[in-house]
């Protein structure tokens, strides 16, 4: 939880662990800069790690694990079959969740495809409050098609309203009564919805999407991989929540949910990911898949020194200064943001600062990829790697046309137990620097595009030569400065 200072002027954000092994970072010129993000073909994720300051790209694996975490590793058994690390792990989801039945898989996306083969069909319908990139990809891949039913509140940039990822509970109703049961091939919820913001689902919305499942005899599925931040916000933010126990949540969630699944690079703060129901059907029914696609059913395709921590980090995860962490640091970037005028995603939500790039480029349209151009903007002024999730992450249609995103959002993840307040302040100001700068940033467009997941490793360029305009800003800004 925040600790409240004496003098208001020093509040800050307060780190619940020390540091005791450091990892050397460098900060190129803005010169190198340029050339690195071209090099890269203006995608962040084709950046080497060497040549990024602060990498903010993701929270999945590589947030910083606990010393109890790198101690548990040790005693790793690497049996093929009947190893002991696995029954440590499904001991711990046993004492989380309270599931018995556990399928390992090498990470989130690997969990998706697995439901995706057992459920998803042609005709089928995948239901979800919205969509991941990954997830879809996987369900579409199938044959089934995908629709959002969050609630329109969701896609508010800014507003109060505490749990943006609800779902339109009437909506889901109708809508699986217009389909047919029988052609829902599942109710997902995602906790919290990564696209639009990192944005919390409340303890009420879940348990009311629980029940129209069940009424309906539809599969209902819970993406846990944000679910600590998630339950933070329900502590935080929901009264009902606000005397329950955080292990009382995980559990009441788990009893409610036919399936669960996570990627445990974001839930505890390993690796690897994991399956899990209370009912030895399901399990079942997606188990064949898992040798199949993954290894064997006691490891996953996850190596056993990651599973003793994961294992740990899941107990971690019960413990709120260990989950605040996440939540604090980004509110704090957001709120440092939001004063200097930057339009960025609020109330916070998990995973990381979202700046609404839609906003702050709004002369750059949909089809250049502002939040790209934002997240290339922002390499050159600082060094500093955000992810694109806008217009970029989505993927064209079989007849060739684009969809638009409903935001188009550049995410400044903040790995938990990484960075420090002064770094924090330092993406800061470069953002502000950016956003004065704002009326230099151009579009970008696709010199190779690839069909699917065309984020991941597509290639674009420059309209015009703009970011040679703003590296010469930089440097009469800054002078000879990094």
């Amino acid at each position: 939880m925040a600790v409240k200072f004496y003098k208001s002027e020093n509040q800050v954000p307060l780190e619940m662990h020390k540091v005791r092994m450091i990892q050397k970072l460098t900060l190129i010129p803005v010169e190198e800069r340029i050339k690195k993000i071209q090099e890269a073909g203006n995608n962040t994720f084709l950046l080497q790690n060497k040549d990024v300051y602060l990498d903010m790209l993701t929270d999945s694996g590589v947030n910083a694990m606990s010393d109890n975490q790198f101690a548990a590793s040790l005693q790793a058994d690497d049996a093929y079959a009947g190893s002991a690390t696995f029954l440590r792990v499904k001991k711990a989801i046993k004492d989380v969740f309270g599931t018995d039945y556990v399928l390992p898989v090498h990470q989130g996306r690997a969990a998706e495809n697995i439901l995706a083969e057992a459920y998803c069909a042609p005709g089928k319908v995948l239901l979800t409050n919205f969509h991941f990139t990954t997830t879809k990809a996987h369900a579409t891949r199938c044959g089934a098609t995908v629709e959002e039913l969050i609630d329109k509140e969701g896609l508010v940039p800014c507003s109060n309203n505490s749990f943006k990822g609800n779902y339109n509970l009437a909506n889901l109703s109708s809508r699986i009564d217009e389909l047919g049961s029988e052609n829902v091939a599942f109710v997902r919820v995602e906790a919290g919805t990564n696209l639009i913001g990192g944005q919390p689902v409340s303890l009420e919305n879940m348990l009311a999407v629980t029940d129209i499942c069940h009424e309906k005899k539809v599969i209902s599925v819970l993406d846990a991989s944000l679910l600590q931040d998630n339950i933070y916000f329900m502590k935080t933010r929901e009264a009902r929540c606000k005397y329950m126990e955080v292990a009382d949540i995980y559990r009441l969630l788990a009893d409610r949910f036919d399936i669960i699944y996570f990627s445990a690079r974001k839930l505890g703060f390993a690796k690897g990911g994991i399956i899990t129901s209370k009912d030895e059907k399901f399990c079942k029914q997606m188990q064949p898949f898992i040798p199949l696609y993954e290894g064997f059913l006691t490891y996953g395709g996850i190596d056993v020194r990651t599973m003793e921590s994961m294992a740990v980090g899941l107990y971690e995860s019960l413990d709120m200064e260990y989950i605040s962490q996440g939540p604090l640091f980004i509110e704090y970037l957001a709120k440092e943001l939001h004063e200097y005028g930057v339009p960025v995603i609020l109330p916070a939500g998990g995973l990381g600062c979202h700046l609404n790039a839609g906003e702050i480029l709004p002369n750059v349209p949909h089809n250049q990829y502002p939040a790209a151009a934002l997240a290339a903007a922002l390499y050159i002024a600082g060094g500093i790697r955000g992810m694109e999730r806008g217009t970029m992450s989505e993927q064209r249609e079989p007849d060739g046309t684009e969809p638009f995103a409903e935001l188009e959002l550049l995410r400044l993840a903040v790995p938990r137990r990484v960075f420090t307040l002064s770094q924090i302040k330092y993406v800061a100001d470069r953002v502000k620097w950016v956003w004065d700068k704002r009326s230099i940033i151009g579009g970008l467009e696709w010199t190779e595009e690839p069909a699917v997941l065309r984020f991941f490793f597509g290639r674009m360029k420059e309209i015009g030569y703009w970011q040679e305009q703003l590296a010469e800003e930089f440097r009469k800004d800054f002078g000879e400065s990094l």
